[in-house]
């Protein structure tokens, strides 16, 4: 599940909103917000540049601000240029527009900034639009019958009209698009890509980096077939500012165009005008991603692995580069310049439990239970079959015993749970001074792995008080490591602790050891 939380914004979010947030976009310099809630309310906040949060003024907001007019119309596209503009498609087809509009790129016919979301229905009556995708100040979108309509800033012909006068009303695409139907769609700062239902790939506009893929460097007026990419089947392609990538039905992954940050993923710098394969070791890549408002690359293969490459905070990261992330969001989240996101984000609720996530929901479970300990006149739930899968002790005592009751009498309830507990969870929680009891049971058990836990847990515990207690635990228990701690900790607080009762009533022969020992480590030289 994809926790919006990572973007930094949503920082200014109250955290009971974060649980509500079914969609959303981070969009403009990272500092801009709209999200949609399960009830289908739609919230904005930020910096409200251009007026591009919507609420009818241009004043910035740290608190989330609704905008009535959009809540109840479920969005399934949204998109922005770096005005910012933001435009936003609707489940009913409908296309909204606000914010930045120098170049008409909000497609209402003026040059006027708009501040509230306002519907754009010229040339698009009676057409479903399914999706959008703003370049810098262009902006183009897919109805459900193939079509391509385009607007705004058209200096390079990315608005594909074979002119470059700026489009101020939706113009659908036509030239070599005219008969085909458009099935994907993806901008740069001042380039269009679409994809045709049988994986060709068309490109227009602007291309000085070679991120048409046309093998020159020509702007390119109307849309042009990529010929290097004959007889591959193209099924999704994402711009950044100047470099387009491009995902095959057979899952492999194609790059060109601008790559001063490595944003190509070919091991090198140089700007490709022609389609390159990447290469992400044996993988077969499921989705690619990219945003015109950075240069930085990522993809998921079929295993769940995400990689990254190009503009990582500031650094140029030449090829894939595996993460530890499940989803690429997360790699705009905590890599890009912005930290924004390269789609409208949904949030799905994830009701699917891991096996580790399983077995710990059912300790404890008298439910599904089939065996209880008895500890201090408490019951604790578990089940055989996992403590004999878990545990060496119990493999052995259970294939005797058929009893459903074991009373435990030589450990406590707290220090007999948390054992139980870590078989389910692989962790421990308890305190510091019961972790001595699970510290002899580790060792009487001989669960290695257990012992090392506690004595984490017993280090985090030490002061000058009980320092000599637990160093005459770890030296009873044979825990190595914990004695040189404590040991350290006693020679560190000297003073304090040889005033402590525990350091008076310490055994004798551990008391002759500590005193040769802290002799040796000269602590008591003057």
């Amino acid at each position: 599940m994809v926790d919006v939380g990572k973007w930094p914004i949503f920082a200014l979010c109250p955290q009971e909103d974060l649980k509500s947030i079914q969609q959303a976009c981070v969009f403009g310099s990272g500092n801009e917000v709209l999200y949609i809630t399960k009830n289908d309310e739609v919230f904005v906040m930020g910096t409200n540049s251009s007026g591009c949060l919507g609420t009818g003024d241009a004043q910035s907001t740290i608190e989330p601000r609704c905008l009535p007019m959009l809540s109840g119309k479920k969005m399934v596209s949204l998109s922005c240029g770096s005005g910012p503009h933001v435009v936003i498609v609707t489940s009913d087809g409908e296309v909204y527009s606000w914010g930045h509009n120098a170049y008409s790129q909000l497609g209402n016919g003026s040059t006027n900034q708009a501040l509230t979301p306002c519907q754009v229905s010229t040339n698009l009556v009676n057409k479903k639009v399914v999706s959008v995708a703003c370049g810098s100040h262009h902006s183009m979108v897919t109805t459900s019958d193939g079509e391509v309509y385009a607007w705004g800033y058209n200096n390079s012909g990315q608005v594909g009209s074979g002119s470059t006068a700026n489009q101020p009303i939706p113009r659908r695409v036509t030239s070599c698009l005219q008969n085909k139907c458009v099935t994907g769609i993806a901008c740069g700062q001042m380039s269009s890509m679409a994809i045709v239902e049988n994986g060709e790939v068309y490109a227009w506009g602007y291309n000085g980096n070679g991120q048409l893929g046309l093998g020159s460097s020509g702007n390119q007026p109307t849309p042009c077939r990529i010929a290097a990419l004959q007889g591959i089947r193209v099924e999704q392609i994402v711009c950044g500012y100047a470099h387009t990538l491009a995902l095959t039905d057979e899952g492999g992954m194609y790059a060109w165009g601008a790559n001063s940050y490595g944003q190509l993923g070919t091991g090198n710098k140089s700007n490709q005008s022609y389609p390159v394969q990447v290469f992400v070791e044996k993988e077969r890549i499921v989705e690619v991603a990219a945003c015109h408002s950075s240069h930085t690359s990522a993809a998921r293969s079929q295993s769940g692995q995400v990689y990254m490459w190009g503009q990582c905070r500031g650094q140029a990261v030449i090829s894939p580069h595996l993460t530890h992330f499940t989803c690429t969001d997360d790699v705009f989240a905590c890599f890009s310049t912005p930290a924004i996101m390269w789609r409208l984000l949904s949030v799905e609720p994830d009701d699917h439990l891991t096996v580790a996530e399983s077995l710990k929901k059912e300790f404890d479970n008298s439910e599904t239970a089939d065996l209880k300990f008895l500890v201090d006149e408490k019951y604790i739930h578990v089940h055989k079959v996992l403590l004999q899968i878990r545990c060496e002790h119990f493999r052995s005592i259970l294939n005797e015993s058929e009893e459903d009751i074991i009373e435990i009498q030589q450990f406590s309830y707290p220090v007999y749970r948390a054992f139980l507990e870590y078989l389910y969870t692989d962790n421990i929680s308890i305190s510091p001074e019961d972790a001595i009891g699970l510290l002899e049971l580790a060792t009487l058990y001989r669960e290695n792995r257990l012992k090392q836990l506690c004595q984490q847990t017993i280090k985090q515990g030490i002061c000058e008080e009980n320092a000599v207690v637990l160093l005459s635990a770890a030296v009873k228990y044979d825990a190595q490591d914990l004695e040189e701690f404590c040991f350290r900790f006693c020679i560190n607080h000297m003073t304090m602790v040889t005033q402590t009762d525990a350091f008076c009533n310490m055994d004798n022969d551990l008391l002759k050891n500590f005193i040769n020992k802290a002799s040796k480590a000269g602590a008591f030289k003057n």
